[in-house]
C-alpha cells in the first residue's frame, strides 16, 4: 500500500531535502507541499493524504500545533507526524495534545524517518526516543513538572511579554497569570522571571526567546 504524504514546512530547501529522502522509499508518494500551516490545513482537507509531515514554526500566522489540531479534528483525517528542530517540553506537549501521531526531530537519520512515517501511517504512535524519554520523565515526576499552561506562560515570559500581554494572548486574567508564575517559581526553585526563564531554558522546557508557541 502506498502512503500518500504532505510536506508542510516554510523552507523550500527543507521540503526539497525531505522529498529527496522520501522519494527513495517505494511505498511513499509525496503528493503535496505546503509553505504555510494554513495551506497545510487546506490541502489535508482537499487531497487524499495519509500522513502529514508538519513543522512547528512557520513565521507569522498559524503555528504547526494549531494546524495539527485543525487537521486531526476532521473525521477520517490523515495522521500528523511533527518534524521539527524543537525538543522542548512546551513544543512536545502542544503537539501531542493537538493530536500529533508522532514527533520526530529533523536530525533523525533517513531510515528512522521512514520508519516513523510507516508507523504513523499505520495509526500507531511514532515518537523519537529523546521525545519519548522526556514524556516518560514527566509522567514519573508529575508534581514537579510544569503543566501545559505553565509552559505556555513561561514561554511568553521568555519572549519578553508582560503579564498584561500574556493575559491577553492566552485569554486569562492577570491574577491567573500571576498565580501560574507563583507555581512556576515554586516548581523551579526560583524567585524571579529571569531566573525562571534561565532554568527552564537550561532544562529544555522552553525555548529561550525563540518565539511564541502560538
Amino acid at each position: 500500500m502506498t502512503i500518500r504524504l504532505l510536506l508542510a514546512d516554510d523552507h523550500p530547501v527543507v521540503r526539497a531535502g525531505l522529498r529527496a529522502v522520501l522519494d527513495t522509499e517505494p511505498d511513499f508518494e509525496v503528493v503535496a507541499e505546503a509553505a504555510t500551516a494554513e495551506r497545510a490545513v487546506e490541502l489535508a482537507a482537499s487531497e487524499r493524504i495519509d500522513v502529514v509531515l508538519m513543522d512547528l514554526q512557520f513565521g507569522p500566522g498559524m503555528h504547526g500545533s494549531e494546524a495539527t489540531a485543525a487537521i486531526t479534528a476532521a473525521e477520517g483525517a490523515p495522521r500528523v507526524l511533527v518534524l521539527t528542530t524543537y525538543d522542548t517540553d512546551a513544543d512536545i506537549l502542544a503537539a501531542v495534545e493537538a493530536g500529533a501521531g508522532g514527533y520526530l526531530l529533523k536530525d533523525a537519520p533517513p531510515d528512522e524517518l521512514a520508519a516513523a512515517v510507516r508507523t504513523a501511517g499505520a495509526g500507531r504512535s511514532a515518537l523519537a526516543p529523546a521525545v519519548a524519554h522526556r514524556l516518560m520523565d514527566r509522567m514519573r515526576t508529575p508534581a514537579e513538572s510544569l503543566t501545559r499552561r505553565e509552559l505556555e506562560v513561561l514561554q511568553l515570559v521568555a519572549d519578553g511579554l508582560s503579564n498584561q500581554q500574556i493575559s491577553q494572548d492566552l485569554f486569562l486574567s492577570q491574577a491567573t497569570v500571576k498565580s501560574h508564575l507563583v507555581h512556576i517559581y515554586a516548581k523551579l526553585g526560583v524567585d524571579s522571571r529571569t531566573s525562571a526563564v534561565a532554568v527552564a531554558s537550561a532544562r529544555r522546557l522552553i525555548r529561550r526567546g525563540g518565539g511564541s508557541p502560538h
